[in-house]
């Protein structure tokens, strides 16, 4: 197995793993997220990524969960987002949960698809990173995403920029990294 091939099976544990949690979650709460307007989705995000941070920063949880469950938090509330802004939000829960499986699993595919083109170019390189530049760069994304959904409500739109999809897809992927990463230790 050549070390591209190793990063996709990695990559694919890692959402696997993260499919679980999510499925055992829709079991429990169903596709209650569905009623999560953007910026509210923007702000979970950022409450875990910020969490993140504040315990790399800190070194010590008084909760006692770590920061592995919390990559695992943004990488499904990531494909959540996926999600949603290809449904748009709801008022009540209007997807079965087959059908939210269905739509995880088809944003999942592509953020591995994506991951794989990027990691081709960029040739590994997220292997050399540490864990606390994933954090960072989430933020920035999650940040990116802040301004981006300001310009769309004051109607000035965006110039240059990468969509909200595009920031989505890279939360997932640095997050899946901070999975792989933090389960290698």
């Amino acid at each position: 197995m050549d070390r591209f091939e190793h990063t996709n099976a990695e990559f694919e544990q890692a959402i696997a793993e993260c499919r679980a949690l999510f499925e055992q979650k829709l079991h429990d709460y169903r596709a209650s997220w569905r009623i999560l307007r953007p910026t509210a989705l923007t702000d979970q995000l950022f409450i875990k990524a910020k969490r993140i941070r504040s315990l790399e920063i800190k070194k010590v949880s008084r909760v006692g969960e770590g920061i592995r469950p919390e990559f695992i938090a943004l990488i499904n509330y990531g494909i959540v987002g996926l999600i949603q802004l290809e449904k748009g939000f709801a008022d009540t829960v209007d997807i079965t949960n087959d059908e939210a499986m269905a739509l995880y699993d088809k944003h999942a595919q592509e953020a591995l698809e994506l991951m794989k083109r990027k990691n081709h170019d960029y040739d590994e390189a997220w292997r050399s990173m540490r864990v606390s530049s994933y954090t960072d760069l989430i933020l920035t994304k999650i940040e990116r995403i802040k301004e981006i959904e300001d310009l769309e409500v004051s109607g000035e739109g965006l110039k240059v920029s990468e969509g909200i999809d595009a920031n989505y897809m890279d939360i997932v992927n640095y997050a899946v990294f901070g999975v792989i990463k933090l389960t290698e230790r």
